[in-house]
């Protein structure tokens, strides 16, 4: 950094004296040109008038009017034209010869001189950052010498839990095609970080949501609150027969030159100056500083220039069918281009990114969109059958088995009768608009329950909406009709789900993944701490629960927990062990 700041002074100092001295030669343009075109280069550097020559020359050029205004006065010339002749003579038989536009000639040949010479002098000891310099390259180094040959691949979740868990999906697909061990992330908190809006162009840029996720990760580290996707999702039918993976906390540890176990918050807390070394690893990786050969490949495509795509014919680099229409571009006056490109020959073996040993991505979010996919089109490849195989089992995975049964548990212990689970979504704005049809379809359920079996039904209600505020809304005049309808519903404090929450970290399955790298070979990761904060995982429970609804499922229309618990019920996980 100092070399750097050393490096940008001296470059604007000579600039500036060039710039100067430019500006003066600029100023006395036309003099100095007629002494150049009249002088002789040697005369001008070694010939300085001296005070005697002046003075002869003063004498010559007193004579020389002497004599034109004779000659004037015996032609009748005009007064007039005689001084505008004899000043022009004079102009012109007296070259420039001034000891300041010498100085400033000879100023400017020696600053090119010194400037084209300083760079050929000294371009690697302080215009060029080397290997050594780069802290970057230095790390990426003492991890390659602690993972040699492995390639790695990192993205950036965001938005709530089943965004985070299609992107983990994606990522394993990425990973899978690219042949690269993907860092497990954790689950974030819900939207602590936010993508935008792919269909109206609006997206925070690659760069900016890996930072987000970085510091945020980072809090989450260091309140305790840190849960891998892999405590959550079972991840056993692809590691390590599928793909290899990493947990994020002994990926950072290592790759940030931290060696030290910082899986609990008391650990980190004990060092401020840890975090500020971590936020600094952060930036660089996420691509801040530019990509660095054979070290580091940030990925800059996102949903608003391209759409990945794996073996599909002639498509690479095609445009692809949903572009920005014109009243956008204009309305946001952007020109963004969407095109097809084939992930495996623009990042694969053969690339730049290929060579790198962490190749990190941006957002992995896709999802239908006008006849084409937002980001990421690769359903099916018949072409190879390994990635084939990949994309079969990633299509469902399901929670933990300690999450499972315990929704198991409670359907069975709990609520002892056949059951209907309704999911309402009635904090979120966004599906104000889908409230009406939600309510609608589950009236139109409830009827036919009432009018066809026993009563009470039961309902297990699944929302956002807590209890204190379900007076005079649709929840409370079903908990009124008690006589019809027998409501139930999970909260975080409740001793089931907080015996589970304990039994998830004392598993610690995000830690027992993948590479068994080691902090200089002496200790691994704590798998729990005693003063860790108990993961949020009410909502894996309550989707569990609705899992084994067997009177049926309704769900908010477009939130994208009602899809997880229909594909969970199609893959019929409450009858697994």
């Amino acid at each position: 950094m100092n070399l750097s700041r050393e490096r940008s002074r001296l470059v604007v100092v000579v600039l500036l004296l060039v710039r100067v001295s430019l500006s003066v030669l600029i100023v006395k343009g036309r003099r100095l040109w007629t002494f150049v075109s009249h002088t002789l280069i040697g005369k001008c550097l070694f010939q300085v008038p001296t005070l005697k020559q002046k003075q002869k020359e003063d004498r010559l050029n007193e004579k020389r009017r002497e004599e034109e205004t004779m000659k004037n006065a015996a032609f009748n010339f005009d007064k007039s034209t005689t001084k505008s002749s004899s000043w022009l003579k004079k102009k012109q038989a007296q070259p420039l010869k001034s000891p300041l536009s010498l100085l400033l000639i000879i100023s400017l040949f020696l600053f090119v001189f010194l400037f084209i010479s300083f760079f050929k002098i000294i371009p690697n000891s302080l215009f060029s950052r080397t290997i050594a310099d780069n802290p970057l390259i230095s790390q990426c180094t003492k991890f390659q010498t602690l993972a040699p040959g492995e390639k790695f691949l990192w993205y950036a979740p965001h938005s709530g839990f089943s965004n985070q868990l299609s992107e983990f999906k994606n990522g394993v697909l990425m990973a899978g095609i690219l042949n690269r061990t993907l860092i497990v992330p954790p689950v974030l908190d819900h939207h602590a970080v936010a993508l935008g809006s792919c269909p109206k162009f609006r997206v925070l840029g690659p760069k900016e949501i890996r930072v987000s996720v970085w510091d945020h990760v980072l809090d989450l580290v260091k309140t305790g609150r840190y849960v891998s996707m892999a405590d959550i999702i079972d991840i056993s039918s692809l590691v390590p027969s599928s793909i290899q993976v990493i947990d994020f906390r002994v990926f950072a540890s290592l790759w940030c030159n931290v060696n030290m176990d910082f899986t609990c918050a008391n650990d980190l807390n004990a060092h401020s100056s840890l975090f500020d070394s971590l936020k600094l690893c952060g930036s660089m990786l996420s691509g801040i500083d530019g990509n660095v050969e054979k070290c580091l490949y940030a990925v800059d495509e996102d949903c608003r220039t391209t759409v990945w795509t794996y073996k599909n014919g002639n498509e690479d680099r095609v445009f692809d069918s949903f572009q920005p229409d014109e009243q956008l571009k204009k309305k946001k006056k952007i020109s963004y281009v969407r095109r097809r490109q084939d992930v495996y020959k623009s990042l694969g073996p053969g690339s730049e990114a290929g060579s790198a040993t962490v190749l990190s991505f941006g957002s992995l979010f896709t999802a239908p969109y006008k006849g084409s996919e937002l980001h990421i089109d690769i359903h099916e490849a018949q072409r190879d059958q390994r990635i084939q195989s990949l994309i079969d089992k990633s299509e469902f995975l399901p929670f933990v088995p300690e999450i499972l049964n315990a929704g198991k548990k409670f359907a069975l212990e709990i609520i002892k009768a056949p059951f209907l689970c309704a999911q309402l979504r009635l904090l979120d704005g966004q599906f104000k608009n889908h409230w009406k049809a939600t309510f609608q379809g589950l009236k139109q359920k409830l009827e036919v329950l009432k009018q066809s079996g026993s009563k009470p039904v039961h309902i297990f209600v699944m929302t956002d909406l807590p209890q204190g505020n379900w007076t005079r809304s649709f929840l409370g005049d079903l908990a009124s009709e008690s006589n019809h309808f027998k409501l139930y519903f999970l909260r975080e404090e409740d001793e089931l789900v907080k015996k589970i929450a304990k039994n998830l970290v004392v598993a610690g399955h995000g830690l027992r993944f993948g590479s068994a790298l080691s902090f200089n070979g002496e200790s691994k990761m704590k798998m729990d701490c005693s003063h860790q904060r108990l993961p949020d995982i009410l909502l894996y429970i309550e989707e569990s629960v609705c899992s084994c609804a067997s009177l049926g499922f309704v769900g908010t229309a477009g939130s994208t927990i009602a899809e997880s618990i229909e594909l969970m019920r199609k893959n019929d996980v409450c009858s697994m062990s």
